[in-house]
C-alpha cells in the first residue's frame, strides 16, 4: 500500500528527503482523526516509512541529539494520548521546545468549551486555556532520560493567540523559578481530566529519535514500559 503510493519505486530506492515529503502529505490535516484512528493508520502505512528512514538517521548518536534538538518545533502528527485529554486543542497553536539548560516543554492552547469549571457560564470564544508540562532530560547510557517537573496552567482572556514567540517567553519565565511546583493544581479541570493528568505526571517517560535532522524528526515515546509506543512527526519552526 504504501509503496503504491509513493509510486513504482521500493522505499529504499526513494530519497530521503522524497519519503520525509510523503510523510508530510499523508499525515495532512490528518491529526483530528480519533486516536483509534491514527494508531491504526500508523500501522498500515506509516510504518515502513518510519522504519526506512530510522535506517538513515543522519544522527543516530544520542550524545549528539541534543545539541540538535534545541529550539521550538511544530508536532504535524502524534499518536500521544495526553495531548487530547483535554478537547478543542489547537493545532497550529501546539509547540514542543528545547532549551540548552536540559529542560524542555510541550505546550498548546485550547478552546475547551465548558471543560473548565471556572468558565461554564462564559462563552467559549472569550477564553482560551494554555496547558504546558515542563521536563527534564539528560543524557546517559546512550539514551534520553526523561523526568516530568512540573505542570502550568493558564486561563487567557481575548483573541490574542498563543504564538511560537509567547509560549516560549511563558516556558522560559516559568522554567527560571526556582520552585516550580512539584505536585501540580489541577483545580481548573473537570475531576475526570484531572486525574489522568495527575497520571501522566507521575510517569517517567521514555523517548527515542527514530530520526533527526535540524529540521524534521520522528519521536517514538512512551509513559511507561505497560504503555504502547507513540508516534510524532516534527518539524523545526524558525522566527
Amino acid at each position: 500500500m504504501v509503496e503504491h503510493r509513493l509510486g513504482l519505486k521500493p522505499l529504499h530506492q526513494r530519497s530521503t528527503e522524497a519519503l520525509k515529503q510523503e510523510l508530510l502529505r499523508l499525515t495532512a490535516k490528518r491529526d483530528t482523526d480519533a486516536l483509534s484512528q491514527k494508531v491504526q493508520f500508523f500501522k498500515e502505512t506509516l510504518a515502513p516509512v518510519f522504519a526506512e528512514l530510522s535506517t538513515r538517521n543522519p544522527c543516530p548518536q544520542v550524545e549528539a541529539q541534543a545539541a540538535i534538538v534545541i529550539g521550538v518545533w511544530k508536532p504535524l502528527w502524534s499518536t500521544i494520548p495526553f495531548q487530547d485529554t483535554i478537547p478543542g486543542r489547537l493545532r497550529e497553536q501546539s509547540y514542543q521546545i528545547f532549551h540548552a539548560d536540559g529542560y524542555y516543554a510541550n505546550i498548546a492552547r485550547y478552546a475547551p468549551g465548558k471543560q473548565l469549571p471556572l468558565v461554564k457560564h462564559l462563552p467559549s470564544f472569550l477564553f482560551a486555556y494554555d496547558f504546558m508540562i515542563i521536563q527534564q532530560y539528560q543524557i546517559a547510557n546512550a539514551q534520553w532520560c526523561i523526568q516530568n517537573v512540573a505542570i502550568q496552567q493558564q486561563l487567557r482572556f481575548g483573541p490574542m493567540p498563543l504564538n511560537p514567540e509567547r509560549a516560549e517567553a511563558w516556558f522560559t519565565r516559568v522554567a527560571a523559578q526556582k520552585d516550580l511546583v512539584a505536585v501540580p493544581n489541577f483545580a481548573n479541570l473537570d475531576q475526570k481530566t484531572a486525574k489522568r493528568f495527575t497520571t501522566i505526571f507521575q510517569a517517567t517517560p521514555q523517548l527515542e529519535h527514530l530520526y533527526i535532522d535540524p529540521e524534521f524528526r520522528l519521536v517514538k515515546s512512551q509513559r511507561s514500559p505497560k504503555q504502547r509506543p507513540s508516534y510524532t512527526i516534527a518539524v523545526r519552526l524558525h522566527n
